[in-house]
Parts: C-alpha cells; sequence; structure tokens
C-alpha cells in the first residue's frame, strides 16, 4: 500500500516537519530548565530565563505591531540582548538585520535603507549615529546596560505562531562586488542545518562551551551561538577581542571550536607566550587558516594543544562547503589542501555551468540545506548567482586526485582581510567620485598581521592630487579596515592591460 493513502491528511504529516528555530529553542529550554544557557560578564542567564526573556521581548515586538516578515535592525556590541533579540525574532516571525556598526556613515545608511526596518535596537553609545542619519526615534528602542527594568511590564510567556522553516530570520551584510553591502537572508532551515553540520563536524558534547567574541554581525558568533543554544549548551558573550578574558575562558572552560581569526593570532600568541597558563581542554582553534603566517598556525596549536580549523565557508552558506579538515599541532604546512564537509553538494564548474575534471580549476557551485535564501532585494544577483539551481560562490578551487580541495582564486577578485571581505569597487567608486583622478585600481596586498590589505594605483589628471586627499576621501566614506593601506601614482600607459584593454590587477601586485 502506498504511504500516501495509509497516513491522511498530509498537511499534517507536513507540518510537524516544519521544525523552527523558536520551537527548537523551547523545547531544549523545556528539558534543561535550570541549565545555564548564556553568560555576559557577571550576568548568567539559565535556559528558563533566557526563554523568558527572549518572549518579554517578543511581546515587546507585538507592541509596535510589527508583522511576519518585518525587518528589526540591530546595532549593539556583543551582549546578552543580542542572542535574546535574535531568539524573540524567531518567535515572532522577524527578520532581524545585523548592522555592522564598523561601516561608514554612507554604508550604514545603504544597509538601512535596503532592509527598510520597522524597529530598530541599538545601544546607548551607538544611538548618536542613527540621529545623524536621521533615523527616527519613534521607530528605536536604546539599550543601555540591563534590560530587566525595559521589559519587566511584559509575560515571560509567548505563544509560538506556525512558522515555515523557510522563512528567513536574519539579514547578514557582506561586501558588495558593485561598491555597497548587500544583505544574505539566512532562514530558520539554514540555521539548523548549519547546527546540526556543526555538531557532525566536530562531535559536539550537548553541553559544549562557545565563545561568542567575534562580532555578532558576522556568522561566527551568530551562527554558532544559536547552534550551542539548540543544543543545550552554554554561550560566552565577549564584546570583541579581550585576550586576557580568552586566556581567562580557556583557563576555566572546555570548549569544542575556539575561535582565532586573521589579524589578532599573533598577537594572541605573544600574550599566551608572556604569562602562564593551563587550557582546560580545546578541540580545535582558528578559522580562515590561507590568510593566516604559517608560524602563527604552528605557535597557535602548540601553545593551545588543539589542531587549526582549515576552513572554507562564507555567510551565504555557513561552515560547508569545505570545512572538513585540520592543520596537525606543531605543523606549519606549506600547502592547505581542504576536505569537503558533509551533507553538502558541492561541484566544481567551468563558466557553462559543466563540471571540470580532477586537477582543474573550477568555481564552487553548491546545494544543500545550509544555503542562505538569497540577497535581499537583489533579484539581478540572485538570478546570477543561482543559475541552474545552485548557488555558484565565486570561489575557484581544485579537487586533487585523493578528493581534497585546493584554493586558486576568486572568479571576482576580492581582497580578504582580519576576517573581513572587501571587493575593489567599494573603494574604487569611492576615490572616482574626485574627478580629478582619471583612474583608481585596488589590489591586493599580502600583510604578515591581517593575511591582506588594500592598495590603490591612481591615474591622476592632475598632478596636484596628493595622497593626504585621497586618505581623506576614503575616510569619509569606508570603514576604517577597508582604508587603502598604500597609495601609488602611476601614468596610464604604465598599467599592464590585457590585449583586450583590461587592467591585469595580478601585475600590479607584483609593483608594490
Amino acid at each position: 500500500m502506498d504511504i500516501n493513502s495509509r497516513y491522511q491528511p498530509l498537511d499534517l504529516i507536513y507540518s510537524a516537519a516544519k521544525a523552527n528555530v523558536a520551537g527548537l529553542f523551547s523545547s531544549i529550554a523545556a528539558a534543561v530548565p535550570d541549565r545555564l544557557a548564556l553568560c555576559d560578564g557577571d550576568r548568567q542567564f539559565t535556559y528558563r530565563q533566557l526563554n523568558g526573556r527572549s518572549n518579554q521581548w517578543a511581546h515587546l515586538f507585538a507592541g509596535y505591531a510589527l508583522l511576519q516578515g518585518d525587518r528589526v535592525a540591530v546595532m549593539l556590541g556583543n551582549c546578552a540582548e543580542y542572542f535574546e533579540l535574535e531568539l524573540a525574532a524567531a518567535k515572532s516571525g522577524l527578520i532581524l538585520a545585523a548592522l555592522n556598526w564598523r561601516l561608514s556613515d554612507k554604508e550604514l545608511q545603504h544597509c538601512i535603507d535596503l532592509v527598510q526596518p520597522k524597529l530598530v535596537v541599538v545601544s546607548g553609545a551607538m544611538a548618536e549615529r542613527l540621529d545623524r542619519l536621521g533615523v527616527a526615534s519613534a521607530t528605536r528602542v536604546i539599550i543601555a546596560g540591563d534590560c530587566t527594568e525595559l521589559l519587566a511590564d511584559y509575560p515571560s510567556s509567548f505563544a509560538l505562531p506556525a512558522l515555515d522553516p523557510e522563512a528567513g530570520l536574519l539579514i547578514m551584510y557582506t561586501s558588495g562586488t558593485t561598491g555597497l553591502p548587500k544583505g544574505a537572508l539566512v532562514s530558520h532551515r539554514a540555521i539548523i542545518a548549519r547546527a546540526m553540520v556543526f555538531h557532525v563536524l566536530f562531535a559536539t558534547p550537548n553541553e559544549d562551551n562557545f565563545v561568542a567574541w567575534t562580532p555578532m554581525y558576522h556568522m561566527v558568533s551568530t551562527d554558532h551561538g544559536l547552534a550551542t543554544l539548540l543544543r543545550g549548551g552554554t554561550v560566552w558573550c565577549v564584546d570583541g577581542y579581550q585576550p586576557d578574558r580568552l586566556i581567562e575562558l580557556i583557563e576555566r572552560i572546555k570548549i569544542t571550536w575556539l575561535v582565532l581569526v586573521p589579524g589578532m593570532v599573533g598577537d594572541f600568541v605573544a600574550r599566551l607566550q608572556a604569562r602562564p597558563f593551563k587550557v582546560a581542554g580545546i578541540k580545535v582553534i582558528g578559522a580562515m587558516a590561507d590568510l593566516i603566517p604559517r608560524d602563527e598556525i604552528c605557535a597557535a596549536t602548540t601553545l593551545l594543544r588543539a589542531p587549526f580549523l582549515n576552513s572554507f565557508g562564507a555567510t551565504e552558506t555557513g561552515l560547508a562547503p569545505a570545512t572538513g579538515g585540520n592543520i596537525a599541532i606543531g605543523l606549519a604546512p606549506d600547502r592547505l589542501p581542504k576536505d569537503q564537509t558533509p551533507f553538502c553538494d558541492l561541484r566544481l564548474v567551468d563558466p557553462d555551468g559543466r563540471e571540470v575534471a580532477v586537477g582543474q580549476p573550477g568555481e564552487v557551485s553548491l546545494a544543500g540545506p545550509t544555503l542562505f535564501s538569497g540577497y535581499w532585494n537583489n533579484d539581478d544577483t540572485n538570478r546570477q548567482d543561482f543559475r541552474g539551481g545552485r548557488f555558484h560562490m565565486g570561489d575557484v578551487l581544485r579537487r586533487n586526485i585523493d578528493g581534497s580541495l585546493e584554493y586558486v582564486d576568486r572568479v571576482k577578485y576580492m581582497i580578504k582581510s582580519g576576517g573581513e571581505n572587501i571587493y575593489p569597487a567599494e573603494i574604487e567608486t569611492v576615490i572616482l567620485a574626485d574627478t580629478r583622478i582619471e583612474t583608481a585600481v585596488v589590489v591586493r596586498k599580502v600583510d604578515a598581521k591581517w593575511g591582506e590589505v588594500p592598495v590603490v594605483f591612481l591615474v591622476c589628471r592632475d598632478e596636484a592630487v596628493s595622497e593626504a586627499e585621497v586618505v581623506a576621501l576614503c575616510r569619509g566614506s569606508l570603514a576604517s579596515y577597508k582604508m587603502p593601506k598604500q597609495i601609488c601614482f602611476i601614468k596610464d600607459e604604465d598599467l599592464p592591460r590585457s590585449t583586450t584593454g583590461k587592467i591585469q590587477r595580478h601585475l600590479l601586485e607584483k609593483l608594490i
């Protein structure tokens, strides 16, 4: 007998299979109500308390007459309230837009305008920026310290609405190839799948500890903080890189994954070498090994007695597609082949979408449950990047005979600096606003601290253009990490070009 005829009605079956972040978190909170869920400095919250506070936030949202699918923008440092707001958005069917407060006013204005939030939750220290941008004070909630008093009048229970797992939960901003950030929409389904893949990759215990110190507006702390809370573990909030606090935590708690990123590994190693410490237990450290000096990888793994994660992923994909391997303790590798992540359909394709042969470079074409749901309000980019029903990452890899993957390059030229992605157009567009400048070409330069940094070559119509003027122009429109670290003036005839007239950035790199 056909199973579809035995079990009716089918809509009830489909409904039962539609798990979402709100339901899963509420379930684990009911199962382990007194377990420690969240630590933020001296503040500690059990699962019962975190569930209740996120319910209170959901009632606060309802008081603003927010409807399912509306956006709530958040501009906060790392704190317990960030996770409360993410869970409240999940329970309310809202989409939380994680604003990157490091962006310039122009970039931040674009991010706000892009998603049209009905409400902005902002820290008291950052509220002045919203004044400067003209964001109406009636559509914001200002957080200053603990929010117990703010939430006191709202009930700690909340009736969860029916939500499709494909509903959007988060908008995380990524660098735009044409000069302004794009908003990557991440669904309940993607967050759940990322949590499950993370659990499989690291065999994480249910009562795992995760230290969320990298900014919450990036995927790492948000993805893996939520993954920890969906399993019944504990998230430790640290507001940015605080080495003494990180060392205190690695001595105190067992950690499956201690995140280390380009730009801080060398300093962290030096601080570890300068003092006695004892590691409570770490399974794996690091991320983005390609951008970190090999001697720093060797020193960090030796000191912390844990292998280094040879990761390859993106905001759009989570840790998939190629984060299945580690760098052994004490090794300074000369190559960084990557292992494909399980539960991820990865193919390497040519420009026409055909799979390339083993040993040949091809663009990563991806399908799988960890994928995001497209870029917000950007149909042209979505049509291009999801052509053929698969997501094309823009990264070129090569598959070896043994199945491992080697990173080759980007289809679209990109600079990876300290964990941040920078596209040349972001900087070039700003500089070319000065009509005295005819051509601006941004290239990457290897940097011992940040992995890569941007350098700009300029062809000027007016020889009076100074380096200081270019720096001032950039400073007014770009985040600090996007500022060119070197400015080179060049004649147009000295720009290396292909036979079709295209400027060859790789040759400019050699001139630095």
